[in-house]
């Protein structure tokens, strides 16, 4: 699934008066990698090159324990930070056996306290699925445990279904006080509480930066109305991407936190040594959802998976994959050179989706190769 390249120029990277901002790493400095990992490791994203990150879905394959899905998204993030990435991501979801992420807060300390520098943040909360001051306190909680390393990026989506939805006893109109809990919230992490007498602690005063996460206009309009970073999820949900985009810059309005606007784009990339063996784990990354969308809780034979995308699944499947850049090194790079300019990104985050483990790291490697050379 290659990307087409619509024309498009972006504006000066963002700068931000507070710190965690999006377009400059803060916090501890990178260490220096040893001459063994300079042999290991010959490719990382410089400070001059197109900022690149991650989002770790945190996946359970079959046959794989959460304990072994989180051992791997330990090793993801180290090879992140390896390599020059930015920032890690991790998106809370609920009820899904695939999906180690529900805990979010937690797995970013666990993952906090095996690396030194990368910054770790949520990709996103959901917050209607929480109180603000319960956020607060978490993340005031991260940044007091790994300062100037913490990100926080809030979405208004269930994450799982109504049944869950009632097992979290959340309100099926609590994601209409969105924009009033981001208010909230962003206070609290100020010190300046619209609550009487209520405080995070911690938390207060550690202007954890906040990103509102999105895939329609509606996030779109609310970020740039609150002066916040914009990110948008097209590696899954890509309809919108331009029209938000576009609406997003031209309604941007300057805050405490940014100066101007600054994007950031989701998009797949499963890279490998041969375009055949890329091609080869997109198959399984397709059967892996359709399967997982419309298997009904079953676990299928790739031969069942297949028919099921014959059936009419591969059109919502391949949709969700739009955005994907498959192959070579060479060829990662035109892809996702094509989709920034498509996106009008200053930042690509990265869904890494080959289904190994052992080759979701390769594919992190490659891709910082791939992109070592293209400029911020």
């Amino acid at each position: 699934m290659s990307l087409s390249p619509p024309p498009s120029r972006r504006p000066p990277a963002a700068t931000t008066h507070a710190r965690g901002e999006p377009g400059r790493r803060t916090g501890p400095a990178r260490l220096p990698l040893t001459s063994t990992a300079d042999e290991r490791y010959p490719y990382t994203v410089s400070d001059q090159s197109l900022p690149l990150s991650v989002l770790d879905l945190a996946p359970i394959a079959p046959g794989q324990t959460a304990g072994e899905s989180i051992a791997a998204s330990v090793a993801l993030a180290r090879a992140a930070e390896e390599h020059g990435y930015r920032r890690v991501w991790y998106a809370e979801h609920h009820n899904m056996p695939t999906i180690a992420s529900s805990a979010t807060s937690v797995l970013i300390s666990h993952v906090g306290a095996h690396t030194s520098s990368i910054r770790l943040g949520a990709g996103g909360v959901m917050l209607p699925n929480h109180s603000p001051l319960t956020i607060a306190e978490q993340f005031g909680t991260l940044d007091a445990m790994y300062p100037g390393r913490i990100d926080l990026g809030l979405g208004r989506a269930p994450g799982s279904d109504q049944n869950t939805m009632y097992a979290l006893r959340r309100d099926h109109t609590s994601s209409d006080r969105f924009p009033q809990d981001v208010l909230e919230l962003q206070a609290y992490l100020a010190g300046e509480t619209r609550v009487a007498g209520v405080n995070a602690v911690p938390g207060r005063g550690s202007n954890v930066p906040l990103y509102v996460l999105g895939s329609s206009m509606f996030g779109a309009t609310l970020a740039a109305a609150l002066g916040l970073p914009y990110a948008f999820a097209s590696h899954f949900a890509p309809q919108m991407l331009e029209p938000a985009v576009a609406a997003y810059r031209s309604e941007f309005r300057p805050s405490a936190q940014l100066d101007r606007p600054y994007v950031i784009a989701g998009v797949n990339v499963v890279a490998a040594g041969t375009t055949e063996a890329a091609r080869a784990d997109v198959a399984a990354v397709r059967r892996r959802l359709a399967t997982g969308l419309f298997g009904r809780g079953r676990d299928l034979s790739d031969a069942e998976a297949d028919l099921l995308l014959s059936g009419g699944a591969a059109v919502h499947v391949d949709g969700m994959l739009t955005h994907t850049a498959v192959g070579t090194p060479a060829e990662v790079r035109d892809q996702l050179t094509a989709f920034r300019e498509r996106a009008d990104a200053d930042e690509l985050i990265v869904a890494f989706q080959s289904p190994a483990p052992e080759r979701r790291l390769r594919a992190v490697e490659l891709t910082a190769e791939a992109m070592a050379s293209v400029p911020a």
